[in-house]
């Protein structure tokens, strides 16, 4: 191995440990306590080396953003592979996203509430965003109907999905009804 191979592994490990101590660090005591100087004292680092990955607290909120994408992605992917009908598909989908929500509420906020300077629903929005939405995508397009924009129709199913983890979240629904909240979903938003 060549000094710069040696050298561009040893950067992109102290990108990983960066990315994963940020997001550590907001999923225990949320993203206000994520700062440059805490990162720099946990990943024992100087902060000039931290900048020198990042420019700031919002590019390492974007590069969580993008890790959370691929995880959702693959996880909703994997909930729809195992479903045999349409319905099904469409069930554990809305499940998978909503779990995802639950489980990692920082990447979530990551995601779609906080400014990590990325570009959405644009051409030049990073791959991993798009796949996201390619996953969402792949479900609902066999469920839009008939002269809807599978789209569109995953949009605004995506909305709903969203307005569910966001309420959900903030103690606005009865967590009892979960479940009845994704069946109603599925059945009359999707019509299946």
């Amino acid at each position: 191995m060549s000094v710069q191979e040696r050298k561009e592994r040893e950067r992109a490990e102290r990108e990983r440990l960066i990315v994963a101590t940020a997001r550590e660090l907001a999923e225990h005591q949320g993203w206000d306590a994520v700062t440059t100087r805490r990162l720099a004292e946990r990943i024992e680092y100087s902060q000039p080396v931290l900048y020198s990955h990042f420019r700031g607290k919002r590019e390492i909120i974007g590069a969580v953003a993008l890790q959370g994408a691929t995880e959702m992605a693959a996880a909703m992917r994997a909930a729809t592979s195992a479903a045999d009908d349409p319905r099904a598909r469409v069930t554990a989908l809305a499940r998978a996203y909503l779990d995802f929500a639950e489980r990692n509420p920082a990447v979530y906020d990551a995601l779609f509430q906080l400014d990590g300077g990325l570009a959405y629903a644009q051409e030049e929005t990073p791959e991993p965003l798009k796949d996201a939405f390619a996953a969402l995508l792949e479900t609902l397009d066999e469920v839009a109907g008939e002269g809807i924009d599978p789209g569109l129709f995953t949009e605004v199913f995506w909305a709903a999905l969203h307005g569910l983890a966001t309420l959900t979240r903030a103690g606005r629904l009865l967590p009892e009804d979960a479940e009845r909240r994704v069946e109603l979903l599925v059945d009359r938003l999707a019509i299946l």
